[in-house]
């Protein structure tokens, strides 16, 4: 009953698979079988030598997106999963009027095509944008976003006249300690602010979700008890919640390691590579350079990152709970 299933798993996912795994090993330029060693001469683990300590000029991009990414899901995770549960909360609210309404309009960002959406962003963050009237309005110049690379962490660190260390030039990866320091670029700030309303949205329905599911008799006795407001929201609602806010989460985990539309529709890492992300720089090592050797033990990599980051998240979750 299951072998239909089971053989379109095995022909679409499985077999894809470690056919990426084989050209993985080689120096397949796309042209030719990938299974002909004439086609695709077979190079071992040299790719993922390169990339894991960052030599060449390939490993050095794939250290430079690590860290990029690194910085994204640093930001992008804990407030998108703040917002989320905010609006399920808001919107969850007995007091409030055309609460479907509501919910609708908040939930467009999530189904509105990504490039669009990211064109708008583009057009609101641009050095006449709409941000920027608004901030000369208010006598504060407004920088060039989506072409500004410089980090916050520098710029914040400038501001109050303290320079790049000394010991900032030396190299990690095939990077400058500094650059992996500096913090996310004003630029990537930018997506940030795109993925954290887009996704909002669909996390906010499963937090709904959730919500409509929590037993009233407990809230009920907790208001009894004088439990009411935040006391209520921190004490009662929100530990009930936590099975909800693993899995959000972990969703916005997978979800952030894998971002490439955006960084493709803004130009594909400009400025300076601050945008470039291990997703995106696996598609133009093969589709742009002819790289589908390199490109595709990227992919791998990627997919290994992902797998340990949910590891450790579910590890941290599981010692936060108390639980073996």
């Amino acid at each position: 009953m299951t072998a239909p299933a089971l053989a379109l798993v095995v022909v679409f996912l499985v077999i894809p698979i470690l056919m990426a795994l084989r050209v993985s090993t080689t120096g397949w330029d796309g042209t030719g079988s990938p299974f002909v060693a004439a086609d695709a001469a077979p190079v071992g683990l040299e790719h993922y030598r390169m990339l894991l300590t960052g030599s060449g000029l390939i490993g050095a991009d794939f250290m430079t997106a690590v860290g990029n990414t690194a910085w994204y899901v640093l930001l992008v995770v804990p407030l998108q999963t703040a917002l989320a549960l905010g609006l399920a909360l808001a919107v969850h609210s007995p007091g409030l009027r055309h609460r479907a309404v509501w919910r609708t309009l908040l939930y467009l960002p999530s189904v509105t095509s990504a490039v669009a959406v990211t064109a708008v962003f583009a057009l609101l963050f641009s050095s006449q944008g709409v941000v920027n009237a608004l901030l000369g309005a208010a006598g504060i110049e407004g920088p060039s976003w989506l072409l500004d690379p410089r980090g916050l962490l520098h710029l914040a660190l400038g501001a109050v006249g303290v320079g790049e260390p000394g010991w900032g030039g030396r190299e990690l990866l095939g990077r400058p300690l500094w650059d992996w320091l500096a913090g996310p670029s004003i630029a990537m700030c930018v997506l940030v602010l795109l993925a954290v309303w887009t996704t909002s949205g669909t996390f906010m329905l499963v937090f709904l979700a959730a919500l409509q599911d929590l037993p009233g008799e407990v809230l009920e006795a907790a208001a009894v008890d004088g439990a009411t407001g935040w006391r209520c929201l921190l004490w009662i609602t929100i530990p009930q919640l936590r099975g909800t806010i693993t899995l959000v989460t972990m969703l916005g985990l997978i979800g952030t390691w894998q971002v490439f539309d955006q960084v493709y529709a803004t130009g594909g890492g400009a400025p300076g590579k601050t945008l470039l992300t291990p997703a995106y720089l696996a598609y133009s090592l093969s589709f742009g350079q002819g790289e589908f050797g390199a490109g595709a033990a990227v992919a791998f990599l990627v997919c290994l990152l992902t797998l340990a980051f949910t590891a450790g998240h579910r590890a941290v979750v599981r010692l936060v709970a108390g639980r073996p």
